[in-house]
């Protein structure tokens, strides 16, 4: 991605404690982009589903990614740029996330399964109960480079995680570039 131009959307996924939000919410802010966390898309019964230790199935996962993938598909259309947090585990979520657009990556965030559950351990206010992690992982198929992914090792701190991650998107040439935010005159 060289000189590459910027896409319009950057899709950060991973399992439930890999640090979607975190992550996506810092390099939102690196890079002048709005962020959305795509747990706030989902419907309430889904919430509620995994409030109570139950695993989402395929078909409460498709009004959800359906509504994450018309909100990149508007944030596009008007030009703009927006970071999403979404846990995109199986292939065919990834696929109906894109739609087929060529101007979406993705950002896995690769962790082992004892490192996020020590981190599901200590996290407070959420709605995903570590109980949960397995099937995350049961679920998971990581992204292969046909879908146009950067990987990012989670065993670093967010600031080194999110450097990596600018670098990999080589924005602009050899130096990492932030897009700057639209300014209202």
């Amino acid at each position: 991605m060289a000189g590459a131009e910027a896409p319009c959307a950057l899709i950060v996924m991973g399992v439930s404690g890999s640090g979607k939000s975190t992550v996506a919410e810092l390099l939102g802010k690196r890079l002048g982009w709005r962020f959305e966390d795509g747990d706030s898309l989902h419907p309430a019964g889904n919430v509620a589903k995994m409030r109570a230790g139950h695993p989402l199935t395929d078909e409460d996962r498709w009004p959800w990614l359906n509504a994450i993938a018309d909100e990149i598909a508007r944030v596009c259309e008007q030009g703009e740029h927006v970071i999403i947090a979404c846990s995109a585990l199986k292939h065919t979520y990834r696929d109906v996330l894109l739609r087929g657009r060529d101007d979406v990556r993705f950002v896995f965030l690769k962790g082992t399964q004892q490192l996020i559950a020590d981190r599901l351990v200590h996290r407070k206010g959420h709605f995903m109960p570590p109980g949960l992690l397995t099937s995350q992982f049961n679920t998971l198929e990581p992204p292969e480079a046909g879908e146009h992914v950067i990987t990012a090792s989670i065993d670093e701190s967010v600031e080194a995680i999110v450097d990596g991650i600018v670098r990999q998107l080589k924005l602009g040439g050899d130096k990492p570039k932030a897009v700057k935010p639209k300014v209202m005159p």
